[in-house]
């Protein structure tokens, strides 16, 4: 796997946290993604489709053009690894992303949308100069100037800011709430606006990114890491874990010595058509 990425500038590091370039050609067929309270724009330089799976369907295809932009998804989604070729993509920050396509970030909640049917002709034309484009290098920079074209006068509330640093320290909603002089209901709808899930459900993701962040080489002792990430017992870690990949912590063990990129699984092939190269 060659994977390289760049950290943007100074007029978007605050809304952009890594530009990636991503050429693979794995032996399996497909992988997971798990959540991670963020979004993501990709762009196929190979070919012009995305192809993504249901993580409890797995026939179930949405096919979409060679530049996309993924929400902040609740559960595991999966892809076609033949699209690992050659891809470029963008990481955004948590409640980074709603500057760039003028919406708020529930409208991408849990779904895929085509580039173009937010940016218009622009995003046609940014995927043809990326794939004329003679190195990665060119490439980061022709991408980080088309963000910071499309980049609004918009900006999140003061709270969101605040909001997400409490959550990552483990604070919760109620007491969030209280400390920014918010009712608990406003606090939840600014969050979701801009984040694209509840903080609640944000908070969850994190414990879950903890847990895997936490996990070493080799058969993880459960009961101690679903500890160490602030879970109540192994069984709340499981129920999590499933909930969010789709996955048994064992059988994610069983696939994680597998290069990916981050946020991805290996999938199992389950059926003859899946692993059709």
């Amino acid at each position: 796997m060659r994977y390289l990425e760049r950290k943007p500038g100074p007029a978007l590091s605050s809304w952009v946290d890594k530009l990636w370039y991503l050429s693979d050609a794995p032996q399996h067929a497909r992988e997971r993604i798990l959540p991670s309270g963020t979004h993501e724009l990709v762009i196929n330089l190979e070919e012009d489709e995305f192809r993504v799976y249901d993580s409890v369907d797995s026939e179930r295809c949405r096919r979409l053009s060679g530049a996309m932009v993924s929400g902040a998804y609740a559960r595991c989604f999966v892809i076609d690894t033949r699209e690992h070729a050659s891809v470029l993509g963008v990481h955004f920050q948590p409640g980074g992303a709603r500057p760039f396509f003028g919406l708020s970030a529930r409208a991408l909640a849990n779904t895929h949308v085509g580039l173009e049917s937010l940016w218009g002709r622009a995003a046609r034309l940014l995927r043809e100069q990326l794939c004329a484009a003679p190195s990665v290098e060119r490439r980061f920079g022709i991408l980080e100037a088309a963000l910071a074209r499309q980049l609004s006068r918009f900006r999140p509330h003061a709270a969101l800011s605040v909001a997400l640093r409490q959550l990552d320290a483990g604070a919760g909603v109620a007491e969030i709430a209280g400390q920014l002089s918010l009712s608990h209901r406003r606090l939840i709808e600014l969050f979701a606006d801009d984040v694209g899930m509840t903080p609640k459900l944000y908070a969850r993701v994190l414990r879950f990114q903890r847990a895997i962040a936490s996990s070493s080489a080799g058969a993880p002792p459960w009961a101690e890491l679903a500890a160490l990430a602030g879970y109540a017992d192994q069984s709340h870690l499981i129920r999590d874990w499933r909930a969010f990949s789709g996955l048994l912590p064992s059988e994610w063990a069983s696939h994680r010595s597998v290069a990916v990129k981050q946020h991805h699984v290996a999938a199992p092939a389950r059926t003859g058509a899946e692993t059709s190269r």
